[in-house]
């Protein structure tokens, strides 16, 4: 028994477990409130797809002449699909990975259309490993059983979704209230089996819903109507994504007949403020925190307690007990290593910092506390969580969440990781901005960080300028090719359809694109057709950007708005270009076809030459005196020899300075007395010493002995170990 239990509606992913119940119940632990936590996505997922679950779809009769070939295929070798899901799933759980050379055999699992594919993408398998290539074709399998769910059983259906369109823009409750009130589906049937269960386990007097996206939506109601038909005892409340960005107007009081509190933004307060006024011993009742609520049978929204939120160094460690963390699947859907983060491998989730620092982006929600209040959290709380978290779910594996992380904080936790000699894996989300130098890149590699995603949107000057992304084309590649040198990889999200974009800048976006994949300084990406969001200064201030909003009365979800560019532009019959021609790239394939090749209609021309982005990695800055930069010694393993070099009868002392790195050696001759000065230093500021020097420092302590710090700095020698990662400048 327990005072709230805190849901995840179905679906969001398969390989881990959202992070906002975690979030919130590691803040409760901090205040001694009991709760327990949900993810009902991955228990329905695990159900449905189990011999019984599939017994129970082929039982559903289907009218095997009027169904598509595919389908006929499938339920003909129904007994071929019941006979091997178990096996499937437990391998993609990672608990019986011999099976993988079974499903590399192509003679173990039926095969339906999504096969048909891999005629396309055997060159990828060639850069695949046994498990991965077992983890994609057995990925196939499951989406096959998912496109005959969507044309059989549940047009709604999706593996991180579910029906999603009934919370897209859903200006009206209207839709969503009379699916609610029609028959359960046969994915409800799963879900509320589950609940129920688990509300009689618990027993909860409040239960709270974490609402992400809009393909969370329908459940998070079905099952709060569960709540109010069954338990009527039991309060509901709703919060996380959906509300805190398209629930800010709701007006319709039908909403109400399944929540009974709404709460926005952070939910931390709000949730200890509700569970104070249901569940504790208070005499008075509470002041509420950015809740709606029915008052005087009206919708009502209540922001009337004067306590401030939570600092982000008192909400606690994230926690992830009560999950069945083992029972998470990890699936490849595209042969790119790092397209598959996000869905191969178990992650805990944490922030560096709440909000976003640049906070300037057009298209973006900047006027929304979740991204308008930055407040970073310091290296060494951030660590020790992590090491928390390590203790409690044997995971080493780290997404921090960040709408961008900051370079400087990053910097931090890299040097804070390698201080306490942790191994772990990470990747976050950035800003491709000019802080991102060659040696950060490498220090953050050396300190676990294997990717990272970022904005590009436009990759055009003009529009990234008009978003105000602070960036441009030219600086993306340096920074791009700095990461990859670095040895990480890069996501690039990417945009098209932004107010004004005519067609010849979407044609010279997707040329840049192109030449950035051709370059190896970009591993994957995604494109997206903007849209247009009621908080975003686009949104806010349309005329200003060309646009004209579509008005709508607002009585439930009000997010993105539907508009009219000036330009009259159908961008929409891009999409598929678009995106098969990045399918490609993202295989390192047909770069030298012409960009015609992906549409069927006319486009122009690129303007963009063709080495644009090779000449816009041509400059060199290697020697650059930058008195404030930070230096870090990463020399360890270091052995100094005395040799004398003989020419012409004379003899030449010098001192041999060998570091053997894991993977190679590396050995640099300088002058006895210049090689001390350089041991000294290598001893006095180890990267365990959080004290560190800056050049300028560096220069003064030099000169007080030598003359000409930049000689000896920008020799050849200094310059091998910088080129190595023994010495880098931050």
């Amino acid at each position: 028994m327990k005072d709230l239990l805190l849901i995840t509606p179905p679906f969001t992913q398969l390989n881990t477990p959202y992070p906002a119940t975690a979030y919130i119940k590691g803040f409760l632990n901090t205040k001694n409130i009991s709760s327990y936590q949900v993810d009902l996505g991955i228990e329905v997922i695990l159900e449905l797809f189990s011999r019984t679950g599939l017994q129970s779809i082929f039982d559903k009769q289907i009218d095997i002449q009027n169904v598509s070939e595919n389908s006929q295929r499938i339920y003909t070798l129904r007994d071929e699909y019941i006979k091997t899901i178990d096996q499937v799933i437990s391998f993609l759980q990672g608990k019986t990975p011999t099976l993988a050379r079974q499903i590399c055999s192509m003679n173990f699992l039926p095969e339906a259309s999504r096969f048909n594919q891999l005629d396309d993408m055997e060159f990828a398998f060639g850069n695949m490993g046994l498990q991965d290539k077992a983890k994609h074709l057995a990925t196939l399998y499951l989406e096959d059983l998912s496109d005959y769910i969507i044309e059989n059983i549940d047009s709604d259906f999706g593996f991180s979704r579910y029906a999603e369109r009934l919370g897209k823009s859903a200006n009206s409750f209207d839709e969503l209230y009379s699916k609610l009130s029609g028959d359960q589906t046969f994915i409800d049937y799963f879900t509320l089996k589950i609940l129920h269960e688990k509300l009689e386990l618990i027993q909860p007097k409040l239960v709270c819903f974490s609402v992400p996206f809009p393909g969370n939506l329908y459940s998070a109601f079905r099952c709060a109507k569960l709540i109010k038909e069954n338990f009527p005892q039991i309060k509901t409340a709703m919060g996380g994504g959906f509300p805190n960005t398209e629930l800010r107007e709701v007006k319709d009081k039908r909403v109400f007949e399944f929540f009974d509190f709404i709460t926005l933004d952070d939910g931390e307060l709000p949730i200890e403020l509700l569970y104070q006024n249901i569940i504790s011993k208070e005499t008075e009742p509470v002041e509420v925190k950015r809740t709606f609520l029915i008052e005087n049978d009206t919708v009502t929204y209540k922001n009337n307690s004067a306590r401030n939120d939570y600092k982000q160094s008192e909400i606690g460690t994230p926690d992830y007990s009560d999950l069945q963390l083992d029972k998470y699947i990890s699936v490849i859907e595209i042969a790119n290593p790092m397209h598959s983060l996000w869905s191969d491998g178990r992650w805990n989730k944490l922030t560096m910092a709440h909000g976003c620092y640049w906070g300037k982006c057009t298209f973006c929600d900047i006027s929304l506390d979740y991204i308008k209040i930055y407040e970073p959290i310091s290296a060494k709380i951030l660590v020790d969580r992590m090491e928390e978290l390590i203790r409690t779910t044997g995971e080493t594996g780290f997404h921090f969440v960040d709408e961008a992380a900051p370079p400087a904080l990053m910097r931090e936790i890299a040097l804070e990781i390698l201080r306490r000699n942790l191994v772990v894996t990470w990747w976050t989300n950035i800003r491709f901005e000019k802080s991102f130098t060659r040696d950060l890149c490498f220090l953050l590699k050396l300190s676990g960080c294997v990717a990272v995603s970022g904005g590009l949107e436009v990759a055009s000057d003009r529009l990234l300028k008009l978003i105000d992304k602070g960036i441009s084309v030219e600086q993306v590649a340096k920074v791009t090719r700095n990461f990859t040198e670095a040895g990480i990889m890069i996501h690039a999200y990417l945009m098209y359809g932004y107010p004004t974009q005519t067609v010849q800048e979407t044609v010279d976006s997707l040329e840049m694109v192109r030449q950035l994949f051709e370059m190896g300084i970009l591993q994957s990406g995604f494109w997206h057709q903007f849209a247009m969001t009621a908080h975003s200064p686009v949104g806010l201030n349309p005329e200003e950007f060309g646009v004209t909003p579509i008005k709508q009365e607002i009585l439930f979800a009000n997010n993105d708005v539907d508009f009219t560019d000036r330009t009259g532009i159908d961008h929409g019959k891009f999409s598929f270009g678009l995106k098969k021609s990045l399918f490609n790239y993202m295989h390192g394939i047909n770069f030298e076809l012409p960009l015609q090749e992906w549409f069927d209609f006319k486009i122009p021309r690129t303007t963009i030459h063709p080495d644009y982005i090779y000449d816009a990695l041509l400059e060199n800055n290697d020697f650059a005196f930058k008195g404030n930069s930070k230096i870090i010694f990463l020399a360890k393993n270091v052995i100094a020899e005395n040799r004398v070099k003989t020419k012409k009868k004379y003899e030449y002392p010098y001192k041999r300075i060998t570091i053997h790195l894991k993977t190679n050696i590396i050995s640099i001759d300088l002058e006895p007395s210049y090689a001390e000065w350089l041991l000294k230093m290598f001893n006095e500021y180890p990267v365990q010493n959080p004290k560190k020097p800056t050049l300028q420092l560096l220069k003064t302590n030099f000169e007080e002995k030598f003359e000409d710090f930049e000689l000896f700095w920008f020799s050849k020698p200094i310059q091998q170990l910088k080129e190595n990662g023994v010495i880098l400048s931050l």
